[in-house]
């Protein structure tokens, strides 16, 4: 019973934000609040110049590899269970997936800066 009034709760609100958001005026932008802000200077170049995709790359892997090494955080308090067989075998687990997605991303040259 608890779970289903969890459940129908996450709805509502989910559902009452979404149509608020669709409801709102959209605010008109207008060049001055578009515009970058250079402490009262004119803008030396254009803000809106393309960004290397390789960057984004590299911030998708970072964040990949250390969310999975966040999982790892726990093993030193795991080592005070009854069940250290379960939770050995759980980091060998996490640890062997992050040496295959290395060496995929080497494999693939995902790690190299320059082409």
């Amino acid at each position: 019973m608890n779970l289903i009034t969890t459940l129908l709760t996450n709805l509502t609100l989910a559902s009452l934000l979404v149509t608020i958001a669709f409801w709102l005026p959209q605010s008109s932008l207008h060049s001055e609040k578009s515009s970058p802000y250079e402490c009262g200077f004119d803008p030396m170049g254009s803000a809106r110049l393309p960004f290397s995709m390789k960057f984004f790359l590299v911030a998708i892997t970072f964040l990949l590899f250390d969310l999975e090494i966040a999982l790892l955080l726990p093993l030193p308090w795991a080592s005070q269970t009854n069940n250290l067989n379960s939770a050995l075998m759980t980091a060998l687990f996490l640890i062997s997936l992050l040496t295959l997605g290395l060496a995929y991303e080497w494999s693939q040259k995902g790690l190299e800066w320059t082409e």
